[in-house]
Parts: C-alpha cells; sequence; structure tokens
C-alpha cells in the first residue's frame, strides 16, 4: 500500500483552510461536513490538521511547511509530493463511509470507482450499520465469546446471508436474525492447493475463506499478493504446522505442484 488508510474524527476541532476562491472552500465545506471548524492561519497553534489551497506553486510549498513546522498533517492541493495525507473520494451511506484513494495519482480514477460502487450499494446499507449498532449489547449476550460472535456475524452478513448488506430491507432482519440463529459451527480446518500467484484466479470460495479464517497456515511459495486477502489481524503460520494447535477457523494453503 502506498498510504494507511484512516479516519480522522475532527467534530468540533479547528482545521486549518489556507487559500480564497472555489478550491479553498470545498475544503471548507469538506471540513463542515465532517463537523470540523474551519480557520485560518493564524489559529494554526490550535489544529492538528490543515489544507493548502493556492494556485501559486511557491506560497503553497511555503505554507505547507509553515504549517508542518507546527505539527500539523498537511494537504496541499494538486501537490501530492508536499501531502502527509490526501482526500479520496467519498462514498457515504449514514455512518456507513467508503474512501476511494489513488494517493493523488488520479482524482478522477478515484471519482469514477465511487460513481460505480454508487450504484452497486443500497441506500438501506447505513439503515442496516445503524441497527447493528443499536444491537450491540444484544449481540454480545447472544453470542458472548468474541470468536463465535465473529463468525455468527460473518455468515449474517456474507452472500445470501440474513443480513447480506446488498439485500434489500437486511436492516428489518436484524431482530428475526438474533431471535433464530443458532450457534455457528465449531472450529474447521479447509485446505486449498493454489497454484497461481495471482490473487485474482482465486475462486470465489477460496477468496471467502480468506477472508474470514482466523489462522492462516501456508507454503512459503504462496505469494504476498494471495495472502494480504486475509483479514489484517489473522494469525499467519508457515508450514509445516499442525491445524489441530489452532483455534478458530483454519485455513491451510498449499502451492500446488
Amino acid at each position: 500500500m502506498h498510504s494507511l488508510p484512516l479516519f480522522h474524527r475532527i467534530a468540533g476541532q479547528r482545521v486549518v483552510v489556507v487559500g480564497n476562491g472555489e478550491m479553498a472552500e470545498a475544503k471548507a465545506r469538506l471540513v463542515e461536513r465532517a463537523g470540523g471548524v474551519p480557520c485560518a492561519e493564524t489559529e494554526a497553534h490550535h489544529a492538528k490538521m490543515g489544507f493548502v489551497a493556492l494556485d501559486d506553486p511557491r506560497a503553497a510549498e511555503a505554507a505547507a511547511l509553515r504549517l508542518k513546522r507546527l505539527g500539523l498533517l498537511v494537504n496541499v492541493a494538486d501537490r501530492p509530493e508536499l501531502c502527509d495525507f490526501t482526500l479520496p473520494s467519498i462514498l457515504e451511506r449514514g455512518p456507513v463511509i467508503i474512501a476511494v484513494s489513488t494517493g493523488g495519482a488520479s482524482a478522477g480514477l478515484a471519482k469514477h470507482l465511487r460513481l460505480r460502487l454508487e450504484k452497486l450499494l443500497p441506500q438501506g446499507l447505513g439503515a442496516l450499520a445503524e441497527g447493528l449498532a443499536a444491537a450491540r449489547e444484544r449481540i454480545r449476550n447472544r453470542f458472548p465469546d468474541g470468536t463465535e460472535r465473529r463468525r455468527a456475524i460473518d455468515e449474517a452478513l456474507g452472500e445470501g446471508g440474513t443480513l447480506d448488506p446488498f439485500a434489500q430491507a437486511s436492516s428489518e432482519r436484524i431482530d428475526e436474525w438474533l431471535d433464530t440463529t443458532a450457534a455457528p459451527e465449531g472450529d474447521r480446518v479447509l485446505q486449498f492447493d493454489i497454484a497461481s500467484d495471482d490473487p485474482d484466479d482465486l475462486t470465489v470460495r477460496q477468496a471467502r475463506a480468506l477472508g474470514t479464517a482466523d489462522v492462516v497456515l501456508h507454503d512459503e511459495a504462496i505469494s504476498e499478493a494471495v495472502l494480504i486477502r486475509a483479514r489484517a489481524d489473522a494469525l499467519r503460520v508457515p508450514l509445516p504446522a499442525d491445524p489441530a494447535g489452532h483455534d478458530g477457523q483454519v485455513l491451510v494453503l498449499r502451492r500446488a505442484d
């Protein structure tokens, strides 16, 4: 990855916006949309983040350096080499926020990817997120074990599941899911032979298993491009290793000859 994706909470906080005209106004509107308070450079000592929107390259670089010396994270419009962070194209469905970034390579590409996603994601996605948040304590009580709880949620939100995010009115089925869902299956071991270094060659079943496994046991020949499709917090263990020595859903990946 070229960047570490983060969502930064700025509600009620000052955010410096240096510049004037449409470009600076757009940055100020974005800050306000996220609950922040746009302010001038004179208030930079109260801020942790700043935007520079100046047409003059030298003036923009100078402003960025001044803010960085004060410890602010800085974004400079159309100057990715000066940016501590870049602005993604944003898709919003209530509390669900999807950010598409190219690291400053092409804002147009990020925008059109976001527009395609707009067509795919239902408007009710925000209601589903809000419903799950409201039911958080009920979910914890229904599935007290953390691993069991994650598996139950994964099954419900998976394709064709009771709470499939792409299905209509899935937010209306949360109570039904909690009242009728049995505890998920116990520990499982899945094994796949991987013949390619290209993650696009993974089958749907393989990709889904990678995205949900608690532990991934793998040949050292399995490419990093494939392994990074696993959950970020999944335990990776090189083979040979005994699957029985690990709890949770264990995925064994071997390199096909």
